[in-house]
């Protein structure tokens, strides 16, 4: 029993210390954010002499901080409603089917997550080009379908198969078709695995940088957040001091969501397993 409770602390503390050297760069990039040019390039790692917030204030003006935020709203709203509807729907259909084709249709669905987005970049920039969806907010958020769907299929799948059947034949017999059916109840459901679906895609598309940066970077209008801090990086000289102000003022927001959510991630996920 003793020696139990020892193996346990030393694996929290094991978990500390990961926990700390994995947070140390985002402490450095909240404290250089307070700093002067000069001070981030005197120490890095030391403290800002002053807390001022004129970084904070010049960043917002120099973006427009809310247009940028507004930006990544309607890319990230476009992105993980189409991912939801989707992959409910699809994971819905698959699961009850239960046919070798639905198998073989399933394995397709999620097959893309083993694809490495920079093997296939340069043919989505063309397809996006060639369908009236780059430099648009609206159509990242659209292209984000493609990439978020597989692995929302393979969460959503193990959830509905843990689902009763008799709920389907019930309803059907009551002359509900199977959109109703999905649509009543369901996806009513589907909610502890559809929070933890969310959490994960507004993360994701929230601090994407490659590519928005292939998509949307040709305008100060459709740019995002998570781009900004890249325009006070320069061929010869970097600022450093607001690059790392508008880096905080980027992945906050998606911080705070994460923050207030987390519980939900690990009770969708398990739901998931456990049902699958």
């Amino acid at each position: 029993m003793k020696r139990g409770k020892i193996g346990l602390a030393l694996l929290e503390l094991f978990m500390i210390v990961s926990a700390l050297v994995f947070l140390y760069p985002m402490f450095l990039v909240l404290i250089n954010s307070f700093k002067t040019f000069g001070e981030v390039m005197r120490n890095v790692v030391a403290l800002p002499e002053k807390l001022t917030l004129e970084n904070y204030i010049y960043v917002w003006k120099f973006i427009d901080y809310p247009q940028l935020f507004l930006n990544n709203v309607i890319i990230t709203v476009v992105g993980v409603a189409g991912i939801i509807a989707l992959s409910s729907l699809a994971a819905y259909k698959l699961s009850r089917t239960g046919s070798r084709l639905s198998n073989i249709l399933y394995l397709v669905c999620i097959l893309p997550m083993l694809v490495p987005f920079q093997s296939i970049m340069i043919t989505v920039l063309k397809l996006a080009k060639d369908m009236g969806l780059s430099d648009s907010t609206w159509g990242l958020g659209v292209i984000y379908w493609g990439f978020g769907v597989p692995l929302a299929v393979f969460i959503y799948h193990g959830f509905v198969k843990g689902i009763p059947r008799e709920l389907d034949e019930s309803a059907m017999i009551d002359g509900a078709s199977s959109f109703r059916t999905f649509g009543t109840i369901i996806l009513p459901l589907l909610k502890p695995v559809t929070t933890t679906v969310i959490i994960i895609d507004v993360m994701w598309i929230w601090n994407d940088f490659l590519l928005p940066l292939l998509m949307v970077n040709s305008s100060q209008s459709t740019k995002t957040l998570t781009l900004a801090a890249y325009t006070f990086v320069g061929q010869y000289n970097t600022d450093w001091q607001y690059a790392m102000t508008a880096m905080v003022m980027a992945v906050l927001p998606s911080i705070i969501v994460f923050m207030l959510l987390q519980k939900h991630i690990v009770k969708g996920v398990v739901a998931g397993a456990v049902k699958g």
